[in-house]
């Protein structure tokens, strides 16, 4: 060997020396730090700082169940398609939340509110006027007793009235909505149903009810339904009027009940 290659082999010798004394000290560092947390931990228990609970833990707050408003009121429409029958869609309305609202909507089935007065041949009334538009997966409206068209509105009160509430969401098919001009506070005399869930809606329109018997009527108007919404069938409201309370009428609804008939 060289002088070269011993002395290098000396430096090697004492760099690899050195660098087991480095972790040496370090083992003895980590290890002193790990008596004294121990240490440490030990006396705050000690001083009863860390307790261990003796108490069962409280459960978390859940958010409350989703509920309907209470039913105020029965109202009805039996419904044609091409001059046959379909059916009966039965409402329910919510007059807590909602009271204008419900209140044109029952009396504009109720029928008693005699000529319009804006347009002196026309009854202030559901009956005989037209559905007018059905978009399937998405709902069916009517209560244009104008025209049947969807352009004539009139209310009980002469004017448009004021968005009452958006308490009830559109987490829920087959809920009653009422139909306004595209601005807030415009409500009139049409109505539209969700046939799915339409939440972009919420804030929007009010619902001031729920359909509670009609699903099969529902279903025959969706087949007739199209995209651009014009119905490929005449549909008419050739009845309509009030029905009394039922049991259960007086307690909130689930949101998740179905309908089922």
């Amino acid at each position: 060997f060289s002088k070269t290659t011993v002395t290098q082999q000396r430096n090697d010798a004492t760099r690899q020396h050195l660098h087991c004394h480095h972790q040496a000290n370090m083992r003895t560092a980590m290890h002193a730090s790990f008596i004294a947390l121990a240490i440490a931990l030990c006396s705050q228990l000690a001083a009863g700082e860390y307790e261990v609970p003796t108490k069962k833990a409280n459960p978390p707050k859940m958010d409350p169940i989703p509920m309907l408003p209470v039913i105020t009121e029965r109202v009805y429409m039996d419904i044609e398609m091409n001059g046959k029958s379909l059916g009966r869609l039965v409402f329910g309305l919510y007059g807590g939340i909602a009271p204008k609202a419900v209140e044109n909507f029952a009396a504009l089935c109720k029928c008693d509110h005699g000529k319009s007065k804006i347009y002196k041949d026309k009854d202030m009334c559901y009956k005989d006027s037209a559905i007018h538009r059905v978009i399937p997966n998405f709902g069916i409206q009517g209560g244009d007793f104008i025209h049947n068209d969807g352009t004539g509105s009139e209310t009980i009160f002469g004017k448009p009235f004021e968005d009452e509430s958006f308490d009830v969401r559109h987490n829920r098919k087959y809920m009653l909505n009422a139909v306004n001009a595209g601005k807030k506070n415009t409500n009139g005399s049409q109505w539209f149903i969700n046939t799915v869930k339409t939440q972009w809606l919420d804030g929007k329109n009010v619902i001031f009810g729920m359909v509670l018997e009609g699903l099969d009527v529902i279903t025959k108007l969706q087949e007739v339904g199209t995209h651009i919404g014009t119905p490929s069938a005449e549909i008419v409201v050739v009845g309509s009027g009030p029905l009394p309370l039922e049991a259960g009428d007086e307690k909130p609804r689930f949101v998740s009940e179905k309908l089922e008939k």
